[in-house]
């Protein structure tokens, strides 16, 4: 009786608390959702509540004005160029830190800590100079070299935390057949892996669709910029449009929403996973 009235109330007191941080996660996109479906000056009466009038044309006119459609093919061709030079350098570099212990892989791997540990800001202006020099200003190569430098520690550490558990028998056999390192990587532990591929994937797809300083900085031209600058499309010195704003958001966050919900329990699965084999 004591045990179960404990039970209860240990349940009760982790529902409330799971509770509250729903609502402080949940209530942030509702209230952005409402404010998308805003006309301009609502924003001043009721800045929090429900619209009295719903505007679904902010959609519209934000898609239109912000040129969504260009914005999302120059953030698409970011994610994908991305994903495939991050994935390919960070896989060989997990598999070859966790299956073929390299020289020197301790200090390699205190390497790629310090590097994840150091913010961006740190080295955004000697990069800029050495991108101008090397007229990788305002392409989308140059901000892909840096997504995939930048992402590339995270996904070294998670593959290599996933590949580190995988069978040795595995590896042993393909040997003893006569397969060379190549071999091992892309026909033994690449074909076991990819549920940490497909979650570095989407941390690193994530990342890169959301970026704001490193896209602001080295994109100038409007018609290249990505995803993350589209706000700044409603935005005057003199008045900002929130209405276009919050739907402009919302149309940001859409596809990241969609892809999550499809991958979900994969991403999970390949997340903790990768973890619990470090």
């Amino acid at each position: 009786m004591i045990v179960a009235k404990y039970r209860r109330s240990e349940l009760i007191s982790n529902y409330t608390i799971l509770t509250i941080l729903a609502l402080f996660s949940f209530l942030p996109i509702l209230l952005l959702f409402f404010n998308s479906i805003k006309a301009q000056e609502e924003f001043g009466i009721n800045p929090l509540g429900f619209p009295s009038q719903i505007r679904f044309l902010n959609f519209y006119d934000a898609w239109i004005l912000g040129e969504y459609a260009q914005i999302f093919i120059n953030s698409s061709k970011l994610v994908i160029g991305t994903i495939v030079i991050c994935l390919t350098c960070s896989g060989l570099a997990g598999f070859s830190l966790a299956r073929l212990n390299p020289k020197g892989s301790t200090i390699f791997l205190i390497y790629l800590l310090v590097g994840i540990s150091i913010p961006a800001q740190m080295f955004i202006l000697p990069l800029f100079l050495l991108w101008k020099e090397l007229n990788l200003m305002n392409t989308h190569l140059g901000l892909i070299i840096i997504y995939s430098g930048l992402n590339a520690p995270f996904a070294t550490f998670l593959i290599r935390s996933y590949m580190i558990k995988l069978p040795e028998e595995l590896f042993d056999a393909a040997r003893v057949d006569g397969a060379n390192t190549l071999q091992l990587f892309f026909k033994i532990a690449l074909p076991i892996s990819w549920p940490v591929f497909l979650t570095a994937g989407l941390v690193v797809g994530l990342a890169v669709w959301n970026e704001f300083l490193f896209a602001l900085t080295f994109m100038q031209d409007d018609e290249k910029k990505p995803m993350a600058t589209i706000l700044f499309a409603f935005q005057s010195r003199f008045e900002n449009n929130w209405g276009l704003v919050s739907a402009s958001a919302v149309m940001m966050a859409a596809p990241v929403v969609i892809l999550f919900l499809l991958f979900q329990k994969r991403f999970i699965a390949g997340l903790t996973s990768g973890a619990s084999k470090g």
